[in-house]
């Protein structure tokens, strides 16, 4: 018996169905989207059949731990797309249909996409980006309660660092003394202080990341990377 499995991945639980290589419905099942339910997953086809190939929906997000799994066991995995919306309107929409239609696609041969490992220099660097986004987005934010604070400040305080450009009131800042929180001023160059630190540590994260990210350009498309100008795309 030859089995072709698909599989409706979701974040928290994975749907299964096998046919046989007649296209007869063997069977369905549902596992935990865990190392432990992807070995469960594996097991239940085993039992029905050996395995020609697993269709599997979203290889590069939630199907990306199950993916790994099967190839690591030297089980041949199909990256299979999601069906447009009239066709699943006129099918119906139910995670053991969407599998079953799945394993089909495969079967048929209709579904030939080359599933994302999600273990590359690839998948390193939008792991990486997406850090950097964050990072970027919480130092933009930093710089404005930054001003923001200054804006409300006592008026000594706001008019020896107002006109500073945000490099020099980030280094102004770090070097605010609070001293004792005996008033507002105390309390402003403390913010001040918490605010620019913050912004420099953003900073430093920002600058690592960049280095890694080149790097791994680098080794995922050297003769692209060498182009002038293409690295600073990849921020």
């Amino acid at each position: 018996m030859r089995v072709t499995v698909g599989v409706d991945t979701h974040a928290d639980v994975h749907v299964a169905a096998a046919i046989d290589q007649h296209g007869r419905l063997l069977g369905m099942t549902s596992v935990p989207s865990t190392a432990a339910g992807h070995a469960e997953l594996t097991a239940w086809a085993q039992q029905l059949g050996a395995i020609d190939q697993v269709g599997i929906e979203g290889t590069g997000s939630y199907g990306a731990g199950l993916t790994r799994h099967l190839l690591d066991q030297g089980i041949s995995v199909v990256e299979v797309v999601r069906p447009n919306r009239q066709t699943r309107r006129r099918r119906g929409k139910t995670d053991a249909i969407d599998a079953e239609a799945a394993a089909r696609s495969v079967l048929a041969g209709t579904a030939l996409g080359i599933p994302k490992t999600a273990d590359g220099a690839v998948e390193m660097i939008r792991t990486l980006r997406l850090v950097r986004r964050s990072a970027m987005k919480a130092r933009t934010q930093t710089a404005s309660q930054l001003r923001a604070v200054l804006v409300t400040a006592p008026q000594a305080l706001r008019d020896r660092l107002r006109t500073l450009s945000l490099p020099k009131l980030v280094d102004a800042a770090t070097r605010c003394r609070p001293g004792h929180l005996a008033g507002i001023e105390a309390a402003s160059k403390l913010a001040l202080k918490s605010l620019a630190t913050r912004y420099q540590q953003l900073t430093a994260e920002i600058t690592t990341l960049d280095t890694e990210i080149e790097k791994l350009a680098h080794q995922a498309a050297p003769q692209l990377m060498a182009v002038k100008g293409n690295a600073a795309g990849l921020r």
